[in-house]
């Protein structure tokens, strides 16, 4: 595992599932300066704070997603992209005012320093971190998403490997320009109709993705939220596997929910 790094996104509060990730990465081996994680940090589950303190305390490479520039910022919603209206804008007036009662301002004058975009370079392989798009934030990228889009991101930030987050689901793509690896994220389930969440190890010397899946106790995460009345569609898909909705997601994408995940 000399040339791996471990990758995980959307922790999304979920401080359950957050630790599990820090079990697993040091059972593996792996030093802090080898983890990645890519934004999202709070989000929809019922321990904010506590969450950014692990990660925090942890020393991993931790880039800004959507939901730390909100709410470093003050402003009023989530900046998920979602279509005002839908299903998830509507659950985002509930969990995130949440997340800005219960995140402190000393986390979030922390969060106003954080990237949002890093790259670094390991054993010779010249690495890129985003969070959605380079130039939106929040733009969702999925498998399905046309390969120049991610050739052009590629170029752009002149990397080997883009390690990108926030659209939830798993995926990696070879494409001319390099790798491009979305290792899904720790706070959701993948819409797979499992209650496990998703990480990756990349290999940097031969360009190998491999992407792993654990469960944790997801119970205590769920009555968590339902003690602090977050949204129960959310803390229903914790146990199913399953989304509430599939709003944000293309034609393709939506045609899996509860298939399981191949690589």
């Amino acid at each position: 595992m000399e040339n791996e790094i471990l990758v995980f996104g959307g922790p999304y509060s979920n401080l359950q599932a957050t630790q599990k990730m820090k079990d697993i990465a040091r059972e593996l081996g792996f030093e802090p300066s080898r983890v990645i994680c890519t934004g999202d940090v709070v989000g929809y589950c019922g321990n904010p704070q506590e969450t950014i303190d692990l990660i925090k305390d942890w020393g991993i490479h931790w880039i800004a997603g959507n939901v730390e520039q909100q709410l470093s910022a003050g402003a009023e919603d989530c900046g998920c992209n979602f279509e005002e209206g839908s299903r998830c804008s509507n659950f985002s007036q509930t969990w995130f005012p949440y997340a800005q009662i219960h995140v402190n301002e000393k986390a979030k004058d922390e969060m106003k320093l954080l990237p949002e975009t890093i790259t670094l370079e390991i054993d010779g392989c010249k690495v890129g971190v985003i969070h959605g798009g380079l130039r939106d934030i929040s733009q969702f990228i999925f498998k399905s998403t046309p390969a120049a889009d991610k050739e052009e991101i590629m170029r752009e930030l002149q990397v080997d490997v883009v390690l990108a987050g926030h659209s939830g689901i798993p995926f990696y793509q070879s494409l001319e320009t390099g790798l491009w690896v979305n290792a899904g994220v720790i706070g959701m389930p993948a819409n797979d109709g499992r209650s496990h969440v998703w990480y990756a190890l990349v290999d940097l010397k031969t360009k190998r993705v491999k992407h792993r899946s654990f469960e944790y106790n997801w119970k205590k995460a769920q009555e968590k939220m339902q003690v602090e009345g977050l949204p129960e569609a959310y803390a229903k898909t914790l146990e199913t596997g399953l989304w509430d909705n599939m709003e944000i997601l293309p034609k393709e994408e939506r045609l899996e929910q509860g298939k399981p995940l191949k690589f």
